[in-house]
């Protein structure tokens, strides 16, 4: 578990961490923010006052954008907070972290296109859902040479075009994959027709990344012409029965993205066991050293670093396949 996400690690720690590794090079307005809250006192006694669970910078930043914080420097940020920390603090207890950034996609696609089909997909942590419809979107992968590939959903191009870098032999597909049952589960799934949860997903979008706001909107403009059905509840409880109801025909893959680095070791090894025992696929994209066994597979791979510390692993049933951009910006394929 990443120290950021770590309810046991102290907070100026947390923050600290989330400046120097998982914001570095992707926002430099939250960069410049979570350090200077590592070193003020005044705010992080406001922070404090949060259950350690709630105390994530990216919560934190998104509540505070939901409540009017405008990306300005530290100074005024802290201003803000000062001014507005009840605003702020109700909504970090009643809103979570539930990043739906469908560009991740692109970092999915060559694995599941790999998989026999037709596809049944389950996402655990599924937010609104927007990453179960990877077969509707339109994808550009840049190569680098300089080369394009573009590939589109079998009814025509999508108004969702995801753009990915890639690097090494990533086997892109011909063609989409054929997916034919979609579902998720979230303790709490956000509604794509409420104003109120569309407007939390754009909070949660970090301040200079216009690109994914835009593509967010079109992305919810299609999952609101195609309803998909997100089971409420804790992903060990709901999987099981979900998995029951896939179609019999179907190759089923359970998938998520930043989702098990807020699940604790108990709940983790209770997934992992759930996972080995049912006739499923398993796709991982999560932070380094957040999925047990990984990292030591990995340190057995010849040239397996990553291009960024904030890099996250794809892996399938447990194998490691890539480094993929946390929001699917680029992906790098490793040898094996």
């Amino acid at each position: 578990m990443t120290t950021s996400s770590d309810p046991r690690a102290s907070t100026p720690d947390r923050y600290r961490q989330f400046a120097q590794v998982e914001a570095r090079g992707i926002s430099a307005c939250y960069v410049e923010w979570a350090s200077g809250v590592a070193d003020d006192p005044r705010i992080l006694a406001l922070i404090d006052r949060l259950p350690a669970s709630k105390r994530h910078p990216t919560l934190v930043f998104s509540a505070a954008r939901f409540c009017g914080a405008a990306p300005a420097s530290y100074v005024e940020f802290a201003g803000f907070l000062s001014a507005h920390w009840l605003e702020v603090e109700a909504v970090c207890l009643t809103h979570d972290t539930q990043t739906n950034e469908a560009g991740r996609c692109a970092t999915l696609l060559p694995a599941l296109a790999a998989l026999s089909g037709p596809l049944a997909l389950i996402e655990v942590g599924a937010s609104a859902g927007l990453c179960l419809h990877p077969d509707r979107y339109s994808y550009r992968y840049r190569s680098d040479d300089g080369s394009e590939r573009l590939l589109h959903p079998a009814r025509g191009p999508s108004s969702v075009v995801l753009e990915c870098s890639v690097s090494g032999a990533v086997p892109i597909p011909p063609r989409l994959p054929e997916v034919v049952w979609r579902a998720g589960i979230d303790l709490n799934p956000l509604d794509v027709h409420s104003a109120e949860d569309v407007e939390w997903l754009e909070a949660l979008i970090w301040p200079e990344h216009e690109d994914r706001r835009l593509r967010l909107r079109a992305a919810i403009e299609l999952a609101r012409r195609e309803t998909v059905e997100i089971v409420r509840g804790d992903l060990n409880e709901q999987l099981a029965a979900l998995v029951a109801r896939a179609p019999a025909h179907a190759t089923i893959v359970v998938f998520h993205t930043a989702v098990l680095l807020y699940l604790d070791d108990e709940a983790k090894r209770r997934f992992r066991e759930q996972l080995a025992a049912l006739p499923v696929h398993w796709l991982s994209n999560e932070s380094q050293g957040v999925v047990p066994g990984i990292a030591e597979l990995l340190s057995a791979m010849a040239g397996a670093l990553p291009t960024a510390a904030s890099d996250f692993v794809l892996a399938l049933d447990g194998e490691p396949l890539d480094f993929t951009q946390p929001h699917g910006r680029s992906l790098h394929w490793l040898e094996t």
